[in-house]
């Protein structure tokens, strides 16, 4: 059952020795759950999670998966969904004042995306997903959110709007280009999401 408000999450349990371990979100997301519970060892669900060392004494936590449709293609994401302006050969790692330049959508199953808490109150299993759409902002705007999202303290924010769904389209007056758990997907001009709760367990 998905995490309620005031709750413990997850349970203590000794670490298999055989354990399989995913090294990314795209990893994890993949993971077939009749397979059993995964380790994860890096990505941004691990992160969430406190980025432990493996060790005997462990916790067994259960955590949602999301469902991604773009342009009629299909992935699963456990993290996070990002849509922003296309802006070619820079790729996913760019200047924080070229993420900040026009609309930036993020769909996060996770609070962090690479060292930024983008979406602070997002939890992996809470059954919703929490959506960050960013409107254009200026430079000095731009500025001062870079600078806080690390301790993601850039909300609220007039330009930054923060809702949590289950289930969510978007439809982009001009093609928004798509990284689902960090892989980039290519360019969208439709973009739908749903939650599936308790999808996959990890042993961290």
């Amino acid at each position: 059952m998905t995490i309620k408000k005031g709750q413990e999450w997850g349970e203590a349990v000794t670490r298999p020795s055989d354990l399989s371990v995913a090294a990314s979100d795209a990893e994890l997301a993949a993971w077939n759950a009749v397979d059993g519970p995964v380790g994860v060892s890096g990505g941004d669900i691990y992160r969430s999670v406190g980025a432990p060392e493996p060790r005997r004494d462990a916790v067994r936590l259960p955590i949602d998966r999301m469902h991604v449709v773009f342009d009629e293609q299909a992935a699963v994401a456990v993290a996070h969904v990002v849509a922003r302006r296309d802006i070619g050969r820079f790729g996913r790692w760019v200047p924080w004042w070229s993420w900040w330049r026009g609309d930036l959508l993020g769909v996060c199953n996770a609070d962090f995306v690479g060292a930024w808490n983008v979406a602070p109150r997002a939890h992996p299993n809470d059954g919703r997903f929490d959506v960050v759409d960013v409107k254009d902002m200026g430079l000095r705007e731009r500025w001062a959110a870079s600078r806080r999202l690390a301790h993601g303290t850039h909300v609220p924010h007039p330009a930054i709007s923060v809702r949590t769904a289950t289930e969510a389209s978007w439809q982009f007056a001009r093609p928004m280009r798509i990284w689902v758990d960090d892989v980039d997907c290519g360019t969208c001009s439709e973009l739908s999401v749903s939650i599936e709760p308790d999808a996959l367990v990890i042993i961290v």
